[in-house]
């Protein structure tokens, strides 16, 4: 088991994930991810940007992952937006330390869905999204293997 993700707080960190990493969209959510080590490859090669990705405060570990959450107006007022990313921040706990794969940012962007869908089907969304992007990893635990049974789960 990783460790709890870190948490993206920069809008640079969130505008360079949107520009240079691969989307998913699923009902209750839209799913970003940048694999860091790309980006530091291909960063090395290009010398017009000095400026250092990340702070001397937020040191990030390498295998490490960071998720960034947001929930634009067009979702609601503020209470409605904040109980998305509370929900987020949930499905994301449930998910991502067991079977997100490391070295990778991620933003996970709520729709206005995401507080009208069932949480084992916002847990799903999210699942769906890190095998379509191709960021999901097995957990070494029976009960999160692909034999278990989700409704056995969520039951």
């Amino acid at each position: 088991m990783q460790q709890a993700p870190q948490r993206l707080k920069r809008r640079r960190e969130f505008l360079q994930v949107a520009r240079a990493g691969r989307k998913w969209a699923a009902p209750g959510l839209v799913l970003q991810v940048l694999d860091r080590h790309v980006v530091t490859n291909a960063k090395a090669h290009d010398h017009t940007d000095n400026r250092p990705k990340v702070s001397a405060g937020d040191p990030v570990s390498e295998d490490n992952i960071r998720v960034g959450f947001t929930v634009t107006k067009k979702v609601g007022g503020a209470v409605i937006r904040n109980r998305a990313r509370r929900r987020l921040r949930a499905a994301v706990e449930t998910v991502m330390p067991t079977h997100a794969a490391p070295g990778r940012d991620y933003v996970v962007i709520g729709r206005a869905r995401t507080n009208a869908r069932p949480f084992s089907a916002l847990v799903g969304d999210l699942e769906t999204a890190l095998r379509k992007l191709n960021a999901w990893q097995d957990a070494a635990t029976a009960t999160d293997g692909p034999d278990y049974d989700k409704e056995q789960r969520n039951g």
